[in-house]
Protein backbone atom coordinates (compact mmCIF):
# COMPACT_ATOMS: atom_id res chain seq x y z
CA UNK A 1 0.00 0.00 0.00
CA UNK A 2 1.27 3.75 -1.20
CA UNK A 3 -0.23 7.18 -0.19
CA UNK A 4 -0.46 9.85 -3.02
CA UNK A 5 -0.38 13.60 -1.19
CA UNK A 6 -1.65 15.21 -4.49
CA UNK A 7 -2.12 15.35 -7.83
CA UNK A 8 1.33 16.44 -8.57
CA UNK A 9 2.74 13.26 -6.93
CA UNK A 10 0.89 11.05 -9.00
CA UNK A 11 2.20 13.29 -11.63
CA UNK A 12 5.71 12.81 -10.41
CA UNK A 13 5.44 9.08 -9.84
CA UNK A 14 5.57 8.65 -14.34
CA UNK A 15 8.87 10.06 -16.02
CA UNK A 16 9.15 13.33 -17.58
CA UNK A 17 8.15 12.09 -20.58
CA UNK A 18 5.35 10.50 -20.17
CA UNK A 19 4.11 13.00 -18.36
CA UNK A 20 2.57 15.00 -20.75
CA UNK A 21 0.15 12.22 -21.72
CA UNK A 22 -1.43 11.67 -18.04
CA UNK A 23 -5.01 13.06 -17.92
CA UNK A 24 -6.03 12.08 -13.95
CA UNK A 25 -8.79 10.00 -13.47
CA UNK A 26 -11.90 11.28 -13.07
CA UNK A 27 -13.17 11.77 -8.94
CA UNK A 28 -9.60 10.97 -7.66
CA UNK A 29 -9.44 13.15 -4.39
CA UNK A 30 -6.25 13.30 -2.54
CA UNK A 31 -4.33 12.35 -0.47
CA UNK A 32 -5.33 8.86 -1.79
CA UNK A 33 -4.49 5.67 -0.21
CA UNK A 34 -3.55 2.87 -3.26
CA UNK A 35 -3.46 -0.94 -2.65
CA UNK A 36 -1.26 -2.55 -4.94
CA UNK A 37 -1.68 -0.50 -8.31
CA UNK A 38 -3.83 2.20 -9.24
CA UNK A 39 -5.17 1.63 -12.95
CA UNK A 40 -7.60 4.31 -15.11
CA UNK A 41 -8.09 4.39 -19.49
CA UNK A 42 -7.66 8.10 -21.20
CA UNK A 43 -11.07 9.39 -21.29
CA UNK A 44 -10.69 9.12 -24.90
CA UNK A 45 -9.29 5.87 -25.83
CA UNK A 46 -6.07 5.02 -27.12
CA UNK A 47 -3.57 4.57 -23.61
CA UNK A 48 -4.36 3.51 -19.65
CA UNK A 49 -2.33 4.86 -16.92
CA UNK A 50 -0.89 2.68 -13.98
CA UNK A 51 1.04 3.64 -10.62
CA UNK A 52 2.35 0.44 -8.34
CA UNK A 53 4.69 0.39 -6.52
CA UNK A 54 7.00 -2.80 -5.46
CA UNK A 55 7.93 -3.22 -2.17
CA UNK A 56 10.94 -0.84 -0.64
CA UNK A 57 9.89 1.14 -4.11
CA UNK A 58 8.38 4.45 -4.78
CA UNK A 59 4.92 4.83 -6.93
CA UNK A 60 5.40 4.43 -10.33
CA UNK A 61 3.92 5.15 -12.93
CA UNK A 62 3.78 3.88 -16.84
CA UNK A 63 1.61 5.10 -19.52
CA UNK A 64 0.72 2.33 -21.75
CA UNK A 65 -0.49 2.62 -26.20
CA UNK A 66 -3.26 0.56 -26.31
CA UNK A 67 -2.77 0.77 -30.09
CA UNK A 68 -6.78 -0.42 -31.04
CA UNK A 69 -5.68 -3.87 -30.26
CA UNK A 70 -8.10 -6.45 -31.24
CA UNK A 71 -6.96 -9.28 -29.55
CA UNK A 72 -6.33 -12.82 -29.88
CA UNK A 73 -9.58 -14.81 -29.37
CA UNK A 74 -8.26 -16.53 -26.52
CA UNK A 75 -5.16 -15.14 -24.52
CA UNK A 76 -3.74 -15.34 -21.34
CA UNK A 77 -2.38 -12.44 -19.00
CA UNK A 78 0.95 -12.23 -18.36
CA UNK A 79 0.42 -10.23 -15.34
CA UNK A 80 -2.56 -12.21 -13.58
CA UNK A 81 -2.25 -15.52 -15.95
CA UNK A 82 -6.39 -14.98 -16.43
CA UNK A 83 -7.52 -15.87 -20.10
CA UNK A 84 -10.15 -13.82 -21.93
CA UNK A 85 -11.64 -14.10 -24.94
CA UNK A 86 -11.89 -11.03 -27.57
CA UNK A 87 -9.87 -7.67 -26.56
CA UNK A 88 -9.54 -8.46 -22.88
CA UNK A 89 -5.80 -9.39 -22.93
CA UNK A 90 -3.85 -7.32 -25.87
CA UNK A 91 -0.90 -5.86 -26.55
CA UNK A 92 0.09 -2.48 -24.54
CA UNK A 93 2.78 -0.77 -25.41
CA UNK A 94 5.22 1.87 -23.68
CA UNK A 95 7.80 3.68 -24.72
CA UNK A 96 11.45 3.16 -23.72
CA UNK A 97 12.87 5.96 -25.38
CA UNK A 98 12.40 8.59 -27.80
CA UNK A 99 12.34 5.75 -30.93
CA UNK A 100 11.96 2.23 -28.94
CA UNK A 101 8.76 0.77 -27.31
CA UNK A 102 8.08 -2.33 -25.56
CA UNK A 103 5.03 -4.20 -25.30
CA UNK A 104 2.97 -6.60 -22.80
CA UNK A 105 0.34 -9.04 -23.51
CA UNK A 106 -2.13 -7.74 -20.36
CA UNK A 107 -5.82 -7.49 -19.98
CA UNK A 108 -5.92 -4.21 -21.65
CA UNK A 109 -7.90 -2.21 -18.80
CA UNK A 110 -5.17 -3.53 -16.67
CA UNK A 111 -7.98 -5.06 -13.95
CA UNK A 112 -5.70 -7.82 -13.21
CA UNK A 113 -6.28 -6.96 -9.03
CA UNK A 114 -9.79 -7.32 -9.76
CA UNK A 115 -9.20 -10.85 -11.60
CA UNK A 116 -7.09 -12.22 -9.21
CA UNK A 117 -9.28 -11.28 -6.00
CA UNK A 118 -12.34 -12.66 -7.87
CA UNK A 119 -10.75 -16.05 -8.64
CA UNK A 120 -9.19 -16.33 -4.64
CA UNK A 121 -12.58 -15.32 -3.11
CA UNK A 122 -13.88 -18.30 -5.32
CA UNK A 123 -11.40 -20.34 -4.21
CA UNK A 124 -11.64 -19.80 -0.50
CA UNK A 125 -8.37 -18.64 -0.24
CA UNK A 126 -6.31 -15.27 0.63
CA UNK A 127 -5.50 -13.03 -2.59
CA UNK A 128 -2.30 -10.93 -0.89
CA UNK A 129 0.16 -13.63 -1.94
CA UNK A 130 -1.10 -13.36 -5.34
CA UNK A 131 -1.47 -9.58 -5.82
CA UNK A 132 2.38 -8.89 -4.51
CA UNK A 133 3.39 -11.45 -6.90
CA UNK A 134 1.20 -9.26 -9.42
CA UNK A 135 2.98 -5.69 -8.35
CA UNK A 136 6.47 -7.70 -8.33
CA UNK A 137 5.58 -9.01 -11.99
CA UNK A 138 4.78 -5.47 -13.08
CA UNK A 139 7.56 -4.56 -11.08
CA UNK A 140 9.97 -6.30 -13.42
CA UNK A 141 8.44 -5.37 -16.79
CA UNK A 142 9.02 -1.54 -15.14
CA UNK A 143 12.80 -2.13 -14.47
CA UNK A 144 13.94 -5.09 -17.08
CA UNK A 145 12.02 -4.16 -19.93
CA UNK A 146 11.38 -0.02 -19.64
CA UNK A 147 14.53 0.74 -17.91
CA UNK A 148 12.42 2.16 -14.82
CA UNK A 149 14.83 2.68 -11.25
CA UNK A 150 12.12 1.92 -8.73
CA UNK A 151 14.06 3.60 -6.10
CA UNK A 152 12.60 7.01 -7.92
CA UNK A 153 16.27 7.87 -8.58
CA UNK A 154 16.70 9.72 -12.23
CA UNK A 155 12.86 10.83 -12.28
Amino acid sequence: MFRLESDTALLESFRPKDRQAVELPPGLTFPTFVRHYLAWPHPAGGRVFLVFSTQGGVPTGITFETNGSAGAPVAMCDWCHQSAAGTGVGLLTARVTGTKTAGVHVCTDLSCKQKVEDECDRAGRSAVPELNALVERIGRFASEVLGIDLSGANR
